[in-house]
């Protein structure tokens, strides 16, 4: 083939080749083929670059049969099975009842067709051990899906359009025309004697995609004659600057984020010092990473959590996102956590006898250490250490001690108070988080007197004097083991 048009756009897509390093010599790529001029250029394309000494790539042309069309379907797997045959490329050809498949989930027929013809594509990959899969998606379509994400309302993300290079289930999907336009492959192929199917499905305006292309694009090209190139200058800015945003996020959650029961947080400081942009990345990416299925519509859902954070009172707060996952807020902390992750965890309760030492409490990630000792150089400071550990006078103490969660209409005698003190209201003095308050172990004696909440404040009970001759000195360890 030595066609000008057609040699034009082999060396352009061998220039985007060498700026997004699509393949190495030796590669194998799957080269998605419907038949139409966009596909079939792209097959002749790649078929002058793989002959070339330096290069050496293996194609294997790929086409899928949807279903839709009966006889004009079948006759473009063969046409598309010849034009394979003459350039001695190997072919696999898909075939599916996309109908049937979308009775059979609900899907339309955009997203059905989509599913499957991508299924395939990734068998074929699979099949011959292929390091890419060859999309003929050229400029034109870059600008259609633009626009149909921008009447979608879509973020930055959304509005970057298609990527020349994805990586996608161990293997890359590649588009090397897509900064080439519709009329240049249509010129090439018929300047090169190259022939093409065209796709009568594409002339319905009932898609999405179609309508976009048929209608809206040409009636808005009527305010501005280079639309179709300002959207695909669009998507390379924003593609840059979202690429850009994105490495900052995930820096921003390295430094912020950490897993805590089972689930993901971060403290609110941190995150109100963040611009609003990187706020919302941060929690988009937080959902994607535990995994949960975003929409672009999850805006609000985005918006609430960030709202909910960065507002200056301390508080309290839980929201469901749905599929089981729910954020919650405790004082300083956003937690994402499974609603089932989250569940009450109290009611245990363990008899403390005179032999046993240890108590362990494996769901709260610590446990209780008892050591009774003679009190030979024990005095009032004994009272004073630090919250992790608490002493007692072992003699005043009613046996046996017991270690439970905590209960409705608990009290305690509080140290500093000329009485009792609701351990509710001790929770929140001390900003305990509501989800982890069950967990909290209380330690109390045989008569029902709490004794120390573990690692939040001691009672009055059996405080250690000068006259004191032995001692029950009690330690919270982390670790359950």
């Amino acid at each position: 083939m030595n066609d000008p048009s057609m040699n034009r756009l082999v060396e352009q897509v061998r220039r985007t080749s060498r700026e997004y390093h699509l393949w190495s010599p030796g590669d194998c790529i799957i080269v998605a083929v419907s038949g139409g001029p966009d596909s079939v250029a792209l097959l002749h394309i790649l078929n002058q670059l793989a002959r070339d000494n330096e290069m050496c790539l293996n194609l294997v042309c790929a086409h899928v049969n949807h279903g839709f069309r009966g006889l004009e379907s079948d006759k473009e797997a063969e046409f598309v099975a010849e034009i394979a045959a003459k350039l001695d490329i190997p072919f696999e050809l898909g075939s599916f009842d996309v109908p049937a498949y979308m009775k059979e989930t609900g899907k339309g027929t955009q997203l059905a067709a989509r599913e499957k013809r991508y299924e395939f594509l990734h068998s074929v990959a699979d099949k011959y051990g292929a390091k890419s899969i060859a999309l003929a998606h050229h400029a034109d379509d870059q600008a259609e899906t633009v626009m149909m994400r921008l009447l979608r309302g879509s973020g930055p993300t959304g509005l970057a359009g298609m990527k020349i290079t994805r990586h996608e289930r161990n293997v890359e999907l590649i588009r090397p025309l897509l900064r080439i336009y519709k009329t240049e492959l249509v010129r090439a192929c018929q300047s090169a004697n190259i022939p093409y199917v065209t796709d009568s499905s594409n002339l319905l305006n009932k898609y999405d995609r179609n309508a976009v292309r048929l209608d809206v694009l040409p009636f808005l090209g009527q305010y501005n004659g280079q639309l179709v190139a300002s959207l695909n200058r669009l998507a390379e800015v924003i593609g840059d600057e979202d690429d850009y945003m994105q490495q900052e996020v995930v820096h921003v959650y390295d430094n912020l984020v950490s897993q805590v029961d089972g689930g993901l947080a971060f403290k609110v400081p941190q995150f109100a010092s963040l611009h609003a942009a990187l706020q919302r990345r941060l929690i988009k990416l937080i959902l994607d990473y535990l995994p949960f299925n975003m929409e672009e519509s999850d805006f609000v859902k985005i918006e609430a959590i960030r709202k909910g954070t960065v507002q200056n009172r301390p508080t309290t707060w839980s929201l469901d996102l749905g599929g089981g996952l729910c954020c919650l807020r405790e004082y300083d902390i956003i937690r994402f956590v499974s609603n089932v992750a989250d569940r009450d965890l109290s009611g245990y309760s363990y008899s403390v006898d005179p032999f046993r030492t240890e108590v362990p409490i494996p769901w709260a990630g610590h446990r209780l250490h008892f050591l009774r000792s003679e009190a030979e150089h024990i005095v009032k400071q004994s009272n004073k250490v630090g919250k992790d550990e608490a002493v007692f006078d072992a003699d005043q103490l009613v046996y046996p001690l017991t270690v439970r969660s905590r209960l409705p209409g608990d009290i305690m005698r509080v140290m500093g108070l000329d009485g009792s003190k609701k351990v509710k209201d001790i929770f929140i003095d001390e900003k305990i988080p509501p989800s982890l308050r069950s967990q909290i172990p209380i330690v109390s004696d045989a008569e029902g007197r709490i004794l120390w909440i573990a690692g939040i404040r001691r009672s009055t009970v059996a405080m250690v004097t000068q006259h004191t001759s032995s001692v029950m000195r009690i330690t919270l360890v982390a670790g359950s083991e």
